[in-house]
């Protein structure tokens, strides 16, 4: 039996054809989908010998620093920079391989794609039953199906806030709601590689998106945001399921994100560090957001009106211009260059917008701590 406490155990990354006998650390890639698997699962004949250089100088290095009381270089791993060494190797410790491999919720049956630290009693757990309203978990379909008879939910447990045809968006304080708070970031741990899980959920707003039947309104994704940020974060943690993926709804979530800081009168941006997608999406958010509005004023505004009209922080709109090169710094000022087949091209490139927020539809008054 390969010992599981020892990072250069071999490992398989799920849906691919070749066996990794190298670490996640060495190799620096995704951990989506990674699992543990039995020895006589592998085909051992159909490893290649043959080892890029620079790859076989990266383990050795690790097999020395191991012999060196395990002092690793953890001066860089991607998408932790954020993490000192300790807090990396608790990370690490506790993230290493995905518990649970698959949850029904709904009628879905989905596979999950990272680890998530569900309590204690459910570690001998491959596949856990959500109630998909209530969000409870639990080891058996019989105890679902109970469950479901009882549960007198048909939605999230909290305030509807828009309404368009089939989708709906709810609003749930994490104080109001604590133990829905706390199942909803245990159920997106296990989609979210960089997702610190917070158990004290009190301080947070969910926002539930869910597509709406005869039967209830089922979730389809959530982004949460903190009740008070000094650092004008309107976003905190975005998540579209993976059934209802590439249909448009994380973009939605970003825009209605945007659209309640507009309701509020501040300017937003969401809490950092960005993943790659996460930054990939909002990016594509940022273009189409500015260049719609560069085309009408064809480039005559300014970055501080920019930002008034679409409640993003002017950082991110230079940032995004800049990407875009169609900002230059001339005589101590930031001057916009807007020539319209330049903006029509980038418009292009960013693809399309996704659905849209009706703003005539949304019912909501910004939070305000009671007394």
């Amino acid at each position: 039996m390969p010992c599981y406490s020892d990072p250069s155990c071999v490992i398989l990354l799920a849906k691919r054809q070749k066996i990794l006998a190298l670490t996640p650390r060495v190799l620096q890639v995704n951990r989506r989908l990674d699992e543990w698997v039995k020895l006589e699962q592998l085909d051992l004949d159909s490893v290649e010998t043959v080892v890029d250089e620079k790859v076989e100088d990266k383990v050795t290095s690790l097999k020395m620093t191991r012999h060196q009381k395990r002092k690793i270089d953890e001066t860089h791993v991607e998408g932790h920079e954020e993490l000192d060494a300790a807090s990396l190797r608790e990370h690490e410790e506790f993230t290493k391989v995905k518990n649970i491999a698959t949850i029904e919720l709904g009628r879905y049956e989905i596979e999950t794609w990272y680890f998530s630290p569900f309590p204690p009693e459910y570690n001998d757990c491959l596949r856990l039953y959500f109630c998909e309203f209530c969000l409870n978990f639990m080891k058996r379909k019989e105890q679902l199906q109970r469950h479901m008879k009882k549960c007198d939910l048909k939605h999230p447990p909290g305030d509807e806030i828009y309404r368009s045809g089939t989708l709906s968006m709810f609003e749930v304080d994490g104080k109001k709601n604590k133990v829905y708070g706390q199942n909803l970031c245990y159920l997106a741990k296990l989609f979210l590689d960089h997702k610190t899980l917070y158990y004290d959920v009190d301080l947070f707003l969910f926002y539930i998106l869910c597509e709406c039947d005869d039967r209830g309104c089922h979730m389809v994704g959530y982004f949460s945001k903190e009740k008070h940020s000094e650092e004008s974060y309107n976003l905190a943690c975005i998540l579209t399921l993976p059934p209802y993926q590439r249909k448009g709804y994380g973009k939605f979530l970003i825009a209605f994100s945007y659209e309640l800081s507009k309701k509020e009168s501040k300017v937003g941006t969401p809490e950092r560090p960005l993943s790659d997608l996460g930054l990939l999406s909002y990016r594509g958010y940022w273009t189409r957001v500015l260049l719609d509005i560069l085309k009408r004023h064809k480039g005559n505004i300014s970055i501080k009106e920019l930002s008034d009209m679409t409640a993003i922080k002017a950082e991110d709109i230079l940032t995004t211009l800049q990407t875009l090169e169609l900002i230059q710094y001339r005589k101590g000022q930031h001057v916009i260059c807007a020539d319209p087949k330049v903006l029509d091209r980038h418009l292009k490139a960013a693809g399309r917008g996704g659905l849209e927020v009706d703003v005539s539809k949304l019912i909501w008054t910004p939070y305000k701590e009671q007394g």
